[in-house]
């Protein structure tokens, strides 16, 4: 205790220089607050100058309050839940957007959108102009409103189109990369088909290229082509060979069942012709009609074996078994009575009336 108590004693003198260390601090502080510093700073910043400021700040908060966030190009099939908000979409109205993509379809325009999304009209049309498709998309519309009687543009040349089974071979020659050589075949080709009714077809054209095939359907269409049909039972075999999907052996098979049938009597017998694909036949009628030959029926109760099985679909265990049944039956009273016979094809026996009568 003594040692610290010896701290806080001082001489006379000693406390005479406090008090004037005192002094002067609080003379210098009032100096400060009562000369040109004071008086300086009120002169830099008077009351009007600081009202004019603080009106300057306050309009400035208000313009940033009513001032919209700018815009910026978007597509809208990647809208976000906060990026529907700011464009003014309700929650089902995103939902409606987020399950539509889900399905990993697309949106190609503000007519779907609103399709979609169901968003109401003042809604489309304020943020519409902002959407931005793919370039495929723009060329996908761009390509869907060319028809075949229109007109191509490209490199800022317009081209109108022709129709190609109409085109002669100076008018094919324009195509860049065919020739003299395969413009006549082109044509010699379409003769045969009588008329090109696919695209497709121009790929069997042996020696054109698939960028030179492309380059012809920038020029030329498939018109209607009017066709006359003709009896399938008097086709020759060239006439066939028109069918697209109909080559040399198909024709030829095709002449050879019909000679063995003594005529189609029903569409239904050309499907029996083996390699023959249905979307070939349904090109085939379009060619052909069907004239029912004129059959001379045998009758069922004294024909002989022989006879029976030179209708189509009996064979020899068929016709066999006719001639039995028959005999223990002591004849046929009607055509049901046949499919009763075992291994009879029941579901032909509509076809074998044509050659069959019962008296």
């Amino acid at each position: 205790m003594k040692n610290i108590k010896s701290h806080f004693t001082f001489l006379k003198a000693e406390r005479s220089g406090i008090l004037c260390i005192i002094a002067l601090i609080f003379i210098v502080q009032g100096i400060y607050f009562y000369t040109n510093p004071t008086k300086t700073a009120t002169k830099l910043f008077s009351d009007a100058k600081v009202v004019a400021y603080q009106q300057h700040i306050d309009s400035l908060k208000l313009l940033a309050l009513n001032t919209k966030p700018k815009r910026y190009p978007f597509n809208p099939n990647f809208i976000t839940d906060y990026k529907g908000f700011t464009l003014g979409m309700s929650t089902e109205e995103i939902d409606r957007l987020h399950e539509f993509r889900a399905t990993n379809k697309y949106v190609n325009s503000a007519k779907e959108f609103q399709t979609i999304t169901k968003v109401s009209d003042s809604l489309l049309n304020e943020i519409k102009p902002y959407f931005k498709f793919p370039e495929w998309v723009k060329r996908k519309k761009q390509k869907a409103t060319y028809t075949n009687k229109k007109y191509l543009e490209k490199e800022g040349v317009v081209l109108k189109k022709s129709d190609i089974n109409k085109a002669s071979i100076e008018e094919l020659r324009k195509v860049y990369g065919i020739g003299e050589k395969l413009s006549a075949r082109i044509v010699k080709y379409r003769t045969r088909l009588g008329g090109f009714t696919t695209e497709s077809q121009l790929e069997k054209v042996y020696g054109l290229k698939p960028e030179v095939i492309q380059k012809v359907w920038k020029r030329f269409y498939i018109g209607e082509i009017t066709i006359s049909k003709i009896d399938i039972n008097k086709a020759s075999i060239e006439e066939l060979r028109k069918v697209y999907g109909i080559g040399e052996k198909l024709s030829a098979r095709i002449v050879k069942y019909r000679t063995k049938l003594g005529g189609f009597v029903t569409e239904s017998q050309i499907d029996d012709v083996y390699g023959l694909k249905p979307e070939v036949i349904e090109k085939l009628w379009k060619r052909f009609y069907l004239e029912k030959p004129t059959i001379a029926k045998i009758n069922l109760n004294t024909c002989t074996l022989e006879e029976l099985l030179k209708i189509p679909y009996i064979n020899y265990e068929v016709a066999d078994e006719i001639m039995n049944q028959r005999t223990l039956r002591e004849g046929f009273k009607n055509f049901e009575e046949l499919t009763k016979i075992r291994n009879f094809p029941a579901d032909k026996i509509e076809i074998i009336e044509v050659y069959l009568h019962i008296q």
